[in-house]
Protein backbone atom coordinates (compact mmCIF):
# COMPACT_ATOMS: atom_id res chain seq x y z
CA UNK A 1 0.00 0.00 0.00
CA UNK A 2 1.21 3.82 -1.07
CA UNK A 3 1.60 6.45 1.52
CA UNK A 4 -0.57 9.33 0.65
CA UNK A 5 0.93 12.85 1.97
CA UNK A 6 -1.34 15.29 2.69
CA UNK A 7 -0.55 18.72 3.30
CA UNK A 8 -2.78 19.58 6.79
CA UNK A 9 -2.61 22.45 8.79
CA UNK A 10 -2.88 22.91 12.52
CA UNK A 11 -6.58 23.98 13.62
CA UNK A 12 -7.07 26.25 16.47
CA UNK A 13 -9.98 27.14 15.82
CA UNK A 14 -13.28 25.05 17.14
CA UNK A 15 -16.49 24.94 17.45
CA UNK A 16 -19.94 24.72 14.46
CA UNK A 17 -18.77 28.59 12.72
CA UNK A 18 -15.29 27.58 12.23
CA UNK A 19 -15.56 24.28 10.87
CA UNK A 20 -17.78 25.86 8.01
CA UNK A 21 -15.52 28.64 7.40
CA UNK A 22 -12.63 25.43 6.85
CA UNK A 23 -15.40 24.13 4.65
CA UNK A 24 -16.05 26.71 2.60
CA UNK A 25 -12.43 27.44 2.64
CA UNK A 26 -12.14 23.84 0.71
CA UNK A 27 -10.26 21.71 3.84
CA UNK A 28 -11.84 19.29 6.23
CA UNK A 29 -12.01 19.35 9.94
CA UNK A 30 -10.26 16.53 11.19
CA UNK A 31 -8.49 15.07 14.73
CA UNK A 32 -5.15 12.80 15.34
CA UNK A 33 -5.29 10.60 18.23
CA UNK A 34 -3.45 7.38 19.51
CA UNK A 35 -0.30 6.28 21.21
CA UNK A 36 -0.53 8.31 24.31
CA UNK A 37 -1.06 11.42 22.29
CA UNK A 38 -2.69 14.37 22.83
CA UNK A 39 -6.04 15.14 20.80
CA UNK A 40 -4.12 17.04 17.71
CA UNK A 41 -6.61 18.53 15.60
CA UNK A 42 -6.02 19.75 12.56
CA UNK A 43 -7.63 21.31 8.44
CA UNK A 44 -6.92 18.61 5.57
CA UNK A 45 -7.89 19.56 1.82
CA UNK A 46 -10.97 18.69 1.20
CA UNK A 47 -10.25 16.99 -2.16
CA UNK A 48 -7.02 15.62 -1.85
CA UNK A 49 -8.81 13.87 1.95
CA UNK A 50 -11.90 12.66 -0.92
CA UNK A 51 -9.91 11.19 -3.46
CA UNK A 52 -7.29 9.59 -0.53
CA UNK A 53 -10.28 7.97 1.35
CA UNK A 54 -11.29 6.19 -2.15
CA UNK A 55 -8.87 3.57 -1.13
CA UNK A 56 -9.74 1.41 1.50
CA UNK A 57 -7.70 2.05 5.04
CA UNK A 58 -5.38 4.38 2.99
CA UNK A 59 -2.20 4.91 4.80
CA UNK A 60 -2.08 9.09 4.96
CA UNK A 61 0.85 11.23 6.01
CA UNK A 62 0.88 14.35 7.56
CA UNK A 63 2.70 16.58 9.41
CA UNK A 64 2.33 16.99 13.23
CA UNK A 65 4.27 19.15 15.71
CA UNK A 66 6.82 19.57 12.80
CA UNK A 67 7.31 16.04 12.00
CA UNK A 68 5.34 13.42 9.48
CA UNK A 69 3.32 11.00 10.80
CA UNK A 70 1.37 7.83 9.96
CA UNK A 71 -2.43 8.34 10.19
CA UNK A 72 -5.24 5.69 9.25
CA UNK A 73 -9.18 7.23 8.73
CA UNK A 74 -10.66 5.43 12.04
CA UNK A 75 -14.23 7.23 11.42
CA UNK A 76 -15.62 9.81 8.25
CA UNK A 77 -18.35 11.28 8.97
CA UNK A 78 -20.53 12.79 5.02
CA UNK A 79 -23.11 15.58 4.97
CA UNK A 80 -26.10 13.54 3.91
CA UNK A 81 -27.46 14.44 1.06
CA UNK A 82 -24.10 15.77 -0.94
CA UNK A 83 -22.11 13.17 0.89
CA UNK A 84 -19.02 15.72 1.01
CA UNK A 85 -17.35 14.93 4.15
CA UNK A 86 -17.70 17.11 7.29
CA UNK A 87 -15.38 15.59 9.76
CA UNK A 88 -12.47 12.69 9.90
CA UNK A 89 -11.23 10.95 13.00
CA UNK A 90 -7.24 9.82 12.33
CA UNK A 91 -5.51 6.93 14.24
CA UNK A 92 -1.57 8.12 14.61
CA UNK A 93 0.10 4.27 13.61
CA UNK A 94 3.71 3.44 13.62
CA UNK A 95 6.09 1.47 10.91
CA UNK A 96 5.81 -1.89 12.22
CA UNK A 97 2.63 -1.96 14.82
CA UNK A 98 0.26 -4.35 14.07
CA UNK A 99 -3.25 -3.01 13.66
CA UNK A 100 -6.99 -4.15 13.07
CA UNK A 101 -8.65 -3.17 10.43
CA UNK A 102 -11.28 -4.64 7.69
CA UNK A 103 -10.57 -5.06 4.12
CA UNK A 104 -13.67 -5.53 1.50
CA UNK A 105 -14.08 -9.21 0.58
CA UNK A 106 -14.44 -9.12 -3.88
CA UNK A 107 -15.79 -12.13 -5.98
CA UNK A 108 -14.59 -13.56 -8.99
CA UNK A 109 -16.08 -16.39 -11.47
CA UNK A 110 -19.55 -17.98 -11.85
CA UNK A 111 -21.53 -20.09 -9.95
CA UNK A 112 -23.03 -22.99 -10.65
CA UNK A 113 -26.06 -23.07 -13.48
CA UNK A 114 -29.56 -22.52 -11.53
CA UNK A 115 -29.66 -18.62 -10.94
CA UNK A 116 -28.15 -19.11 -7.82
CA UNK A 117 -27.53 -15.87 -5.83
CA UNK A 118 -24.54 -15.00 -3.51
CA UNK A 119 -24.98 -13.72 -0.29
CA UNK A 120 -22.51 -11.29 1.02
CA UNK A 121 -23.08 -12.04 5.18
CA UNK A 122 -19.85 -10.06 5.58
CA UNK A 123 -19.07 -7.57 3.17
CA UNK A 124 -15.32 -6.90 4.89
CA UNK A 125 -13.48 -9.07 6.59
CA UNK A 126 -11.20 -8.02 9.77
CA UNK A 127 -7.96 -8.83 9.64
CA UNK A 128 -4.65 -7.83 11.73
CA UNK A 129 -2.23 -6.61 9.59
CA UNK A 130 1.25 -3.95 9.70
CA UNK A 131 0.33 -0.45 9.85
CA UNK A 132 2.27 0.26 6.46
CA UNK A 133 1.25 -2.95 4.65
CA UNK A 134 -2.02 -3.33 5.05
CA UNK A 135 -3.91 -4.64 1.94
CA UNK A 136 -6.49 -3.04 0.03
CA UNK A 137 -9.10 -6.00 -0.34
CA UNK A 138 -9.29 -10.19 -0.33
CA UNK A 139 -10.32 -11.69 -3.36
CA UNK A 140 -12.89 -15.39 -3.23
CA UNK A 141 -13.27 -17.53 -5.57
CA UNK A 142 -17.13 -18.70 -6.37
CA UNK A 143 -16.47 -20.91 -9.89
CA UNK A 144 -19.31 -23.90 -9.71
CA UNK A 145 -20.16 -23.25 -5.77
CA UNK A 146 -24.11 -24.35 -5.47
CA UNK A 147 -26.26 -23.57 -3.67
CA UNK A 148 -26.17 -24.37 0.25
CA UNK A 149 -22.34 -24.13 -0.27
CA UNK A 150 -20.61 -21.20 2.10
CA UNK A 151 -17.22 -19.89 2.19
CA UNK A 152 -15.67 -19.42 5.82
CA UNK A 153 -12.94 -16.73 7.18
CA UNK A 154 -10.43 -19.47 6.88
CA UNK A 155 -11.14 -20.96 3.53
CA UNK A 156 -9.48 -17.02 2.18
CA UNK A 157 -6.14 -17.34 1.40
CA UNK A 158 -4.38 -14.36 3.22
CA UNK A 159 -1.20 -12.06 1.85
CA UNK A 160 1.92 -13.28 4.17
CA UNK A 161 1.92 -11.22 7.60
CA UNK A 162 -1.73 -11.07 7.45
CA UNK A 163 -4.08 -12.74 9.94
CA UNK A 164 -7.63 -13.03 10.52
CA UNK A 165 -8.96 -11.15 13.61
CA UNK A 166 -12.06 -13.33 13.88
CA UNK A 167 -12.86 -16.90 14.43
CA UNK A 168 -12.12 -19.59 11.06
CA UNK A 169 -15.61 -20.74 11.14
CA UNK A 170 -17.25 -17.41 10.48
CA UNK A 171 -19.56 -17.67 7.39
CA UNK A 172 -18.53 -14.62 5.02
CA UNK A 173 -20.22 -15.59 1.81
CA UNK A 174 -23.08 -17.94 1.16
CA UNK A 175 -24.69 -19.27 -1.90
CA UNK A 176 -28.27 -19.36 -1.57
CA UNK A 177 -30.80 -21.18 -4.46
CA UNK A 178 -33.06 -19.84 -6.73
CA UNK A 179 -36.60 -19.67 -5.34
CA UNK A 180 -39.49 -20.97 -8.12
CA UNK A 181 -42.32 -18.93 -8.61
CA UNK A 182 -45.28 -20.61 -7.32
CA UNK A 183 -47.15 -22.00 -9.90
CA UNK A 184 -50.29 -19.76 -9.78
CA UNK A 185 -48.24 -17.06 -10.47
CA UNK A 186 -46.81 -18.44 -13.65
CA UNK A 187 -49.97 -19.34 -15.30
CA UNK A 188 -50.98 -15.56 -14.79
CA UNK A 189 -47.72 -14.81 -16.29
CA UNK A 190 -48.15 -17.11 -19.41
CA UNK A 191 -51.83 -15.72 -19.47
CA UNK A 192 -50.71 -12.34 -19.63
CA UNK A 193 -48.11 -13.19 -22.69
CA UNK A 194 -50.84 -14.66 -24.52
Amino acid sequence: MSEIRLAAEPRNEFGKGAARRARRAGFVPGVVYGHGLAPVHLNLPGHELMMALKTPNALLVVPIEGKDEFVLPKAVQREAIKRTIEHVDLLLVKRGETVTVEIPVHTEGELAPGGNLVENVLNALPIEAEATHLPESVTVSIEGLEAGASILAGDITLPANVSLAVEADTVVLQIIGAQAAPADEEASAEAAEA
